[in-house]
């Protein structure tokens, strides 16, 4: 049987973009990385490391709530960052956001790879947040 797949297109500035914020293959969900870029605009929306976190976070409940799902089922999640001197406030930042939003990982955190990058999309963002999830628990 073939898989099912639906895109969930991102629109920025209402215009359809030519990338999926989220792409659901049957029960899974990949998540595009998600920056401190406003959709509208293109710029970035904050400079410092733990804001950035919060708005790439925030993006990435969004895209997993628009495709029917939510962040207490993120099961693997992939961080892009600048500079690993930024590492534990960006893990600080992130484990404050589950407790308020997703507290079933704080006490089931998802498998992460982190790795240092020389640079992202745009000089200006500090980190890349990406999430695989499941669509619905069983």
């Amino acid at each position: 049987m073939p898989s099912e797949v639906k895109h969930y297109p991102c629109i920025s500035g209402g215009a359809k973009q030519r990338y999926a914020s989220a792409v659901a293959v049957d029960n899974l969900i990949y998540v595009s990385g998600m920056t401190a870029q406003d959709p509208a605009t293109g710029t970035c929306q904050t400079y410092g490391i733990r804001d950035q976190m919060n708005v790439c976070l925030t993006r990435t409940k969004k895209a997993l709530e628009e495709a029917g799902s939510s962040m207490e089922n993120i099961v693997k999640t992939l961080i892009l960052v600048k500079d690993m001197k930024d590492f534990p406030e960006l893990r600080a930042t992130e484990l404050e956001f589950y407790q308020k939003n997703a507290p079933r990982l704080v006490q089931e955190p998802p498998a992460c790879t982190a790795m240092q990058i020389m640079s992202l999309a745009k000089p200006e963002f500090l980190v890349e947040y990406e999430a695989i999830a499941v669509l619905k628990r069983k």
